[in-house]
C-alpha cells in the first residue's frame, strides 16, 4: 500500500508528477482523495454517518472519521473512489446517487506524516440500514450518527461533548448497538475549513 503510486500537485491543483504514497506523505506533496459522507433526514433533522476507524489503523487509530475515505492512485479518476466504500463499508453505491460537493482542501499533520488533500467529496443522502454493511475489519470498527447541527455545535466549540449512536463490530464479527459520548478530540483533527466548507454544502443541498 505505501508503495501505490499517487499523482502529485501543486496547492492550485495544476499536476507536477507521480510519487509513491511514502514519498507523497513524508514530502507533504498534494495528492487527491476521494471521500464520501453518507447522511439521512431522519424526521426534521439532518444526520451524519461516521465511521470509527480501526483500532489496528497505522494512524488515527479508534477516532472517527468521514464515513468512508481513501487514495485516488495515479492511474485513476476521482469516481474510481467508489470503491472505498465497498471495501471500507460493504456497501454499493449507483454513480447517479452521489451528489458532488466539488474539490475541498484539507491538511492533516502528525510527525513524519503530512497528509495535504485535494479531496474529492461526495454526499449520499439515501437511507441505508446497519443491516446492510459489511465493515472492513482492518479498516472500520463501527459506524456511529449524529446529527448535523450537534456535529457542528461541537466541533465550533458551542458544546464539549455530544453523543452518538450506532454500532460497533464485535471480535465475533457480530454488529453490537452502541451508543458513546465523544469530545472534538474523538475525531479524526480534519481542518476547520473543510468541516465549514463540508456542512455549508449538505445545507445547500
Amino acid at each position: 500500500m505505501e508503495n501505490e503510486m499517487l499523482k502529485v500537485f501543486d496547492e492550485q491543483g495544476n499536476w507536477m508528477g507521480t510519487g509513491t504514497r511514502t514519498e507523497v506523505h513524508k514530502a507533504g506533496y498534494w495528492h487527491e482523495t476521494f471521500h464520501c459522507w453518507l447522511t439521512e433526514r431522519i424526521g426534521n433533522e439532518d444526520f451524519l454517518f461516521f465511521q470509527v476507524r480501526s483500532s489496528a489503523k497505522k494512524d488515527y487509530p479508534d477516532l472517527l472519521d468521514i464515513t468512508a475515505a481513501g487514495h485516488i492512485l495515479a492511474d485513476e479518476s476521482p469516481l474510481d473512489g467508489l470503491r472505498e466504500v465497498k471495501e471500507e463499508l460493504g456497501i454499493e453505491l449507483a454513480l447517479e446517487d452521489l451528489h458532488s460537493l466539488g474539490v475541498i482542501k484539507d491538511s492533516l499533520n502528525i510527525p513524519g506524516f503530512i497528509d495535504n488533500e485535494l479531496c474529492h467529496v461526495f454526499l449520499y443522502d439515501q437511507h441505508k440500514s446497519f443491516d446492510q454493511y459489511r465493515l472492513q475489519r482492518e479498516e472500520v470498527a463501527g459506524i456511529m450518527m449524529a446529527s448535523l447541527t450537534v456535529f457542528e455545535n461541537l466541533w465550533f466549540g458551542t458544546v464539549e461533548e455530544i453523543k452518538v449512536e450506532g454500532f460497533l463490530v464485535s471480535g465475533d464479527h457480530e454488529k453490537k448497538s452502541h451508543s458513546m459520548l465523544v469530545k472534538k478530540h474523538d475525531f479524526v483533527p480534519h481542518e476547520d475549513v473543510y468541516i465549514e466548507s463540508v456542512l455549508r454544502a449538505i445545507k445547500n443541498l
